[in-house]
């Protein structure tokens, strides 16, 4: 048990800082190092702020300032403020895939908050898997704790128009490999695109994610959409540092946050959102730390209600700033109340009920009203079927409708780098009908899971006007992307699943009504192809990346590490250090 102060209150960092022997002095000391007057220590809070600010991140670089912030805050409120670097995931930058390295961070985040005299946390993120990494070890860790993002950049504009980082690239690099955008041209687009700090300013991951960070109750609600050098981005910073010193006192811990009624409730928003696929493993992951039986199944069914409600790309047309303007998170919320359980507590120690009571927005075009829908429901489905028994997913929202009933012959491509050095030849034997396939590209097959599943159309079918086909793969895709792309194949094809078996010419068939993907090959002769099946070798021979290739789950379970996932409540319990002697 920890040393009591004087107001009888025991807090983890006691254990370090009120001793009178010569640990309390090594550990105090170690504080006076930093400037800190110990003095006049007398048992206050020490708050972590985990930052994942890294300049070889640009999505992060307002991190450093807003640190700063809830430093101020966590000062006023009386607590003692400690800023520490973890590990930053950079979409842009990290290969092969940042989502490789996002429970690597988790791990380092949970492990900096088990060794050190950390009574609560107040975590700063923003690219895509920044925060869902964050969340994870905040549940692992179950310290209060508060999650803050950096926000999305400042809209850069092309040929006078607003572009939205992400999807208008893919829209834009399209136009270029038809020969209807020059080289030079497409310059001009990556200024625009790419105009300064901050996460990509359209519902992709780092948005969604965000976005859900507050669904669940973890964020300040009304705070993920402000742009990144939005001036009340540093007010909410240094409330959330005040914030933070009262969740200790009041030991207010992730665990009364993160229940099976917030995880609901931030399904409901994602699919009102329009959000990134990718969320879906995200929140499988947080929650299978946090011992909540989110599944596949329970996303699709609240899928069949929710339309897509904000009009922001790739789903729809404006950008994170107009969503924002509109009411941001809350207001969607409110619109879509009757499907949500405002009865979950949030980081403010009040219900969402209290707070969606005291927002007021005005009717506007961004975020539509359920009659009038950008999407009409479901706009995400899991599918399943004999390609995919364990389950895929497809944003419908961002499919072509035309494409939700569809059979075709497959065009396999073994590997990422064979499908780049075929897809333009005009010699490749493909039509509008065909179904692309991209196989070992999952989390083992990648590895890491890339954002491979927007595999590009074709060169001659582009030239020809072709906008979207059917595709089908075990990777991910970016949430700013878009077309008719069948993602997250479990089981994956690295591991045997039926992905493996796929040949050139093989029918496939998509179902999005009946939530089908289907195999169109007996299954004697499967077994024949399934017999004579050798898994791809992988190059990593050590260090983390085999620690990864053995551990990793598959994507219906979140792609988390088997053994970070706990089993029980007791399994989950947070065993901190034995305060002793190095």
């Amino acid at each position: 048990m920890s040393p009591a102060r004087s107001d009888g209150v025991r807090l983890r960092s006691h254990e370090w800082l009120l001793g009178r022997d010569e640990l309390g002095f090594q550990h105090r000391g170690a504080l006076r190092q930093l400037g800190l007057d110990m003095d006049g220590y007398v048992g206050q809070p020490v708050i972590g702020i985990a930052s994942s600010w890294s300049e070889l991140n640009p999505c992060n670089l307002s991190l450093r300032v807003m640190a700063e912030a809830v430093k101020a805050g966590v000062r006023q409120a009386g607590g003692i403020p400690l800023e520490f670097p973890t590990l930053s995931l950079g979409e842009d930058l990290m290969k092969p895939s940042a989502m490789m390295y996002r429970n690597l961070m988790a791990m380092e985040v949970e492990e900096n908050l088990r060794a050190y005299p950390l009574d609560g946390v107040v975590l700063l993120g923003n690219c895509d898997k920044t925060i869902p990494a964050q969340l994870m070890a905040a549940a692992s860790a179950d310290l209060p704790a508060i999650q803050l993002n950096g926000g999305p950049r400042l809209a850069g504009s092309f040929r006078g128009r607003r572009v939205g980082s992400g999807t208008d690239l893919w829209r834009l690099w399209d136009e270029v490999r038809a020969g209807r955008l020059s080289e030079a041209e497409f310059e001009e687009v990556e200024k625009a695109l790419y105009s300064g700090p901050g996460s990509c300013n359209v519902m992709g991951t780092a948005s969604t994610m965000s976005a859900l960070a507050e669904a669940l109750g973890m964020m300040p609600a009304g705070s993920s959409s402000a742009v990144v050098n939005d001036k009340q981005r540093y007010a909410t910073a240094t409330a959330a540092g005040a914030r933070i010193v009262e969740m200790v006192k009041d030991d207010l811990r992730p665990s009364a946050i993160l229940t099976p009624a917030a995880f609901d409730n931030a399904v409901r928003v994602l699919l009102a959102l329009g959000g990134s696929t990718n969320a879906v493993l995200h929140l499988l992951a947080i929650a299978g730390r946090a011992l909540v039986p989110l599944t596949l199944e329970r996303i699709d069914a609240a899928s069949a209600a929710v339309p897509c409600l904000v009009d922001v790309q790739p789903a729809g047309s404006g950008l994170m700033e107009d969503l924002h303007a509109a009411g941001g998170v809350p207001a969607v919320m409110k619109r879509i109340a009757q499907w949500l359980d405002l009865d979950a507590r949030t980081i403010s120690g009040r219900s969402w009920k209290a707070l969606l009571s005291e927002i007021v927005y005005a009717e506007n075009e961004t975020i539509r009203s359920l009659d009038r829908p950008v999407a009409p429901a479901p706009t995400l489905a899991v599918l399943r079927g004999s390609l995919a028994p364990s389950g895929a997913v497809l944003k419908v929202a961002a499919a072509s409708r035309d494409l939700h009933r569809h059979q075709g012959p497959a065009v396999v491509f073994d590997t990422y780098a064979e499908m780049l050095a075929r897809i333009d030849d005009p010699g490749l034997e493909v039509t509008p009908d065909s179904v692309l396939v991209l196989r070992n590209a999952g989390p083992k097959g990648g590895p890491g899971m890339p954002e491979w599943g927007m595999l590009p159309i074709p060169k001659k079918l582009q030239q020809a006007g072709v906008r979207d086909m059917v595709r089908v793969s075990d990777a991910r895709m970016s949430g700013t992307s878009y077309g008719t792309c069948v993602l997250h194949i479990a089981p994956e094809s690295a591991v045997g699943g039926p992905l493996a078996l796929v040949r050139t010419g093989d029918r496939i068939r998509l179902d999005v009504g009946a939530r089908r993907l289907d195999l169109e090959v007996p299954e004697e002769e499967l077994g024949r192809r399934r017999a004579g099946w050798v898994p791809v070798e992988s190059p990593h021979l050590r260090g983390y990346p085999l620690l990864y290739l053995k551990e990793v789950l598959q994507a219906n379970e979140g792609c988390d590490f088997d053994f970070l996932r706990p089993r029980s409540e007791s399994a989950r319990r947070f065993v901190g250090p034995v305060v002793g002697r190095s």
